[in-house]
Parts: structure tokens; C-alpha cells; sequence
């Protein structure tokens, strides 16, 4: 089983969350948070730093504590996927995307009803968390379940 921990950073401004757009090796694209997997010896924090300065230029001073946590097992593919997003508490820096991965591809800081519209393509694991804290609700866990093992094939459940 394939362990991957992935952080996801929570910049709010004066005009609304910070999205980035992301294509995937299908080609496919879709809008997320900034962030990406944390590289062995990495704190989660650190990590989440070094992710948000790559794909958007941002340098985030501090965060505060943990907004939700997801967890997502892909039972077909063998894989366990543990996501923590946390809420910038400050940062500086001009907004540029020149992401080294290549996957980042736009970004922009986007009105609440815009983000919700913006990942409404993202998988459920990405889009339900994010919706679930813009609406206001308290820290919490999600849990999916994932079948199949390509991005047109796979359906996931909320456990």
C-alpha cells in the first residue's frame, strides 16, 4: 500500500481564496488549493510552504492550526491518500505561477460562490472538505472510499 501525505494551504484576501488551477496527465484540468505531496524528511508545515511559494510565488509566514484533514483510501489501485489543509495566517509576495511540476497553471483569488463553482469539477475528496470549511463549519475529518484505477473510471463514497 502506497502512503502519500499531502498539505493544502488556505489563503484568504481581500478578494476571497486563493484557487490554482492544475492539469492532470490526462490532461484534464481542475481547481484546488495550493499544495502538493511533502517530500520525505519534511515537516508538514514546511512542506506546505515550499508547495504554496512553488506554484504561486507566495511566501506564507505562518499557519494557523489545521481547518480539516481528508483521508482517502483507493482500494484498486492499492493507495492511502491523508490530506491536512491549513489557513494562512501571513504571507507576502506578488502572485506568480511558475510552478517547477508543470501542473499549476492559473491561480487567482476568487469570491466565495466562485471557489465553490470553481472545484465543483475536482474529485469529491477535494471539493466536499473545501465547500464543507468556506460554508463556515468547524474543523473536521472526511473519510472516501475510491474504486477504480484511472480518473475516468473512479467513483468515490464518502465512509
Amino acid at each position: 500500500m502506497r502512503e502519500w501525505l499531502v498539505a493544502g494551504g488556505l489563503l484568504v484576501g481581500p478578494e476571497g481564496l486563493l484557487l490554482v488551477q492544475n492539469r492532470r496527465r490526462n490532461g484534464s484540468l481542475d481547481w484546488s488549493t495550493p499544495g502538493g505531496v511533502i517530500d520525505e524528511g519534511e515537516t508538514l508545515l514546511g512542506g506546505l510552504t515550499r508547495e504554496v511559494l512553488e506554484e504561486t510565488g507566495l511566501v506564507v509566514s505562518a499557519w494557523d492550526a489545521l481547518a480539516y484533514e481528508v483521508e482517502v483510501e483507493f482500494t484498486d489501485l492499492e493507495m492511502h491518500l491523508r490530506v491536512e489543509a491549513h489557513v494562512a495566517a501571513g504571507w507576502s509576495g506578488s502572485l506568480v505561477v511558475d510552478d517547477p511540476d508543470g501542473i499549476v497553471i492559473d491561480a487567482g483569488f476568487l469570491p466565495e460562490k466562485q471557489a465553490v463553482a470553481r472545484v465543483q469539477d475536482a474529485p469529491l475528496w477535494v471539493a466536499e472538505p473545501l465547500c464543507t470549511w468556506l460554508g463556515g463549519c468547524l474543523p473536521q475529518l472526511f473519510r472516501y472510499t475510491v474504486s477504480g484505477n484511472d480518473a475516468g473510471s473512479m467513483e468515490a463514497r464518502r465512509r
